[in-house]
């Protein structure tokens, strides 16, 4: 079990750091999507909000592949992961496969470190 804990959190801690990286130096490339999907990602590249994502996803990534503070990226890379799933959902975009398999990852790794996220399901938590 703890050598499929480390596999699936290197693996999503990879993708996202790799994603993340090429967000933020501009590597990748709009091309072979719908056009309101490419209307839609005009106007985050033109706002500059790509970079922002791409420095999450790179600070998500990163946390995961050194194995340190793993539960803070799961958190990091949850809001963009739903954000991916229903962009490919919406705008019918190829590549929905790479946004499910990372999804089924990240919902393993939130499991495997279930005690970490105990507090986040107490309905009235003691303050201090």
């Amino acid at each position: 079990m703890k050598v499929t804990v480390i596999l699936a959190r290197i693996l999503l801690g990879f993708v996202f750091a790799a994603a993340g990286l090429f967000d933020l130096l501009n590597l990748g490339k709009l091309g072979g999507l719908p056009p309101d999907a490419m209307t839609f990602l005009s106007l985050l590249v033109a706002h500059h909000y790509t970079p922002f994502i791409g420095l999450i996803m790179l600070c998500g990534g990163v946390l995961l592949l050194v194995g340190r503070f793993v539960p803070i990226g799961l958190v990091l890379l949850g809001p963009i992961l739903i954000n991916i799933l229903l962009f490919h959902f919406m705008f019918h975009a190829p590549g929905v496969a790479t946004g499910l398999v990372c999804t089924v990852l990240e919902i393993f790794l939130i499991w495997a470190y279930r005690s970490s996220f105990r507090g986040i399901f107490v309905a009235a938590p003691d303050i201090g």
